[in-house]
C-alpha cells in the first residue's frame, strides 16, 4: 500500500469514527433539550396574626394548600410579625416570580397597592379589602349576612336575655359582623341585650379573654367573637366558665377549641375565594376584579356542627332567613348606621 493510499485510509477511519460519535451523542443531545414541566408558584403574605390562629389566615392557608394539592402548584407562605413587614414580605414574592401572591387581611391593602405595580407580569390577590391595579383580584364578604344567622341563633338559644359581641380592631369588615349580629339577635328577639366590645387588635388572646370574661360577668351566657387570635381567649373564656357558657366562632370552624363550649360558628369561606382565585391563574381566566361572596355565593354560612348544640326546630327558623336573605327579602346592615334604621322582618 502507497503513503497517500495509507493516509487516505486513516482519513476515512477517523471521519468514520467521528461520524458514529456524534450519531450516539445527538440522542443525548435531544434529551437534554426537553423541557422540564415547570410548576407554577402560589402564596401568601399573613396578617399579623399569622397561622395558627385557627380563624382567618388559616382559613386563607387552607385554600392555599388546596391548590397545592389539586392544581399542583408550589406554594409558599410568608408571614407578618409587624405591618412593616407587609410591602418587604410582598416584594419578596415578587423578586421569587410566585405566579399569583395573597395579601391576606385589610391591612395590606395600602402595601399592596404600592407593591403590586412594580410587578406587573405577576398576579395579586387580596382578601377583604379592594385594590384597583390591574393585577390585582379583590375578594371580599358579606360578613353581615352570616352573622345574622348567628344573632338568630343567640338570642333563640340564650338562659339569660343577653349575649355579647367581641370584636379585634373597628374597623369597617368587623362593623359588619357586629351589626349583622345585632341585626339577627334584634329579628329574632328584640327584648335579648347585646353587649359590645372591642380588643384593638387580632393576636392577642389573653385580651380577648378579658374582655369576654368581663361580658360574662355582666350576665351574657353566649359570646360572638369577630378578633382572630383574640378569639382563642374568648373561647378560652367560655370553657373556663364551663356548663352553660358559649362561645360562637368565626370564618372556620372552631367547635375542636371546646366541643361542649362553641355553640356555632360563622364560617367565612375565604379558602373557597383564595382556591378559585389561584385556579384561575392556571387556567387563564384570572380578572383583576372585586369577587363578592355572600350567602347566596356560599361564601358566608354556620358550620355544619352547629346542629350538635342547638335544636331542630332553631336551625329550621335559620334556614327560613338564609332563604329570605338569599331571595332579597331581608336586607342585612353592614353598618351601625345601617343598624338604626333596620326594621325587623316577619318570620
Amino acid at each position: 500500500m502507497s503513503r497517500s493510499t495509507r493516509w487516505a485510509v486513516i482519513v476515512v477511519a477517523i471521519v468514520v469514527i467521528i461520524a458514529v460519535a456524534l450519531s450516539l451523542r445527538k440522542p443525548q443531545e435531544e434529551i437534554a433539550e426537553v423541557p422540564q414541566e415547570v410548576k407554577l408558584k402560589a402564596a401568601m403574605v399573613t396578617d399579623v396574626g399569622g397561622l395558627g390562629d385557627e380563624s382567618f389566615n388559616d382559613a386563607a392557608y387552607k385554600g392555599l394548600k388546596e391548590a397545592e394539592e389539586k392544581l399542583g402548584f408550589e406554594i409558599t407562605v410568608v408571614e407578618s410579625k409587624k405591618m412593616d413587614d407587609y410591602e418587604p414580605n410582598l416584594r419578596s414574592l415578587g423578586d421569587q416570580g410566585t405566579d399569583i401572591s395573597w395579601a391576606v387581611g385589610f391591612l395590606l391593602t395600602d402595601a399592596l397597592d404600592t407593591v403590586a405595580p412594580e410587578y406587573p407580569d405577576l398576579k395579586f390577590g387580596l382578601i377583604d379589602s379592594v385594590v384597583e391595579q390591574p393585577n390585582v383580584a379583590s375578594a371580599t364578604f358579606k360578613e353581615e349576612e352570616g352573622s345574622f344567622l348567628l344573632g338568630v341563633i343567640a338570642a333563640k338559644m340564650t338562659k339569660t336575655g343577653t349575649v355579647g359581641f367581641v370584636g379585634g380592631m373597628e374597623v369597617p369588615v368587623i362593623e359588619h359582623f357586629d351589626a349583622g349580629f345585632h341585626a339577627g339577635v334584634l329579628s329574632a328577639n328584640p327584648d335579648v341585650k347585646v353587649l359590645r366590645g372591642y380588643t384593638g387588635k387580632f393576636d392577642d388572646p389573653a385580651k380577648g379573654k378579658e374582655v369576654a370574661l368581663a361580658q360574662f360577668n355582666q350576665g351574657a351566657d353566649i359570646i360572638f367573637h369577630a378578633s382572630g387570635a383574640c378569639g382563642l381567649g374568648v373561647i378560652e373564656a367560655a370553657k373556663e366558665q364551663g356548663e352553660g357558657f358559649w362561645a360562637m366562632g368565626v370564618d372556620s370552624c372552631q367547635h375542636h377549641l371546646a366541643p361542649d363550649n362553641v355553640m356555632s360558628c360563622m364560617m367565612k369561606r375565604v379558602d373557597v375565594a383564595v382556591f378559585e382565585v389561584t385556579k384561575r391563574v392556571q387556567d387563564g381566566t384570572f380578572e383583576p376584579k372585586h369577587y363578592i361572596f355572600g350567602l347566596a355565593e356560599d361564601g358566608v354560612g354556620t358550620c355544619g356542627r352547629t346542629s350538635e348544640h342547638v335544636p331542630e326546630e332553631v336551625l329550621e327558623e335559620v334556614e327560613k332567613y338564609r332563604e329570605m336573605i338569599v331571595n332579597g327579602e331581608i336586607v342585612v346592615p353592614a353598618s351601625f348606621a345601617e343598624l338604626e334604621t333596620f326594621t325587623p322582618p316577619s318570620v
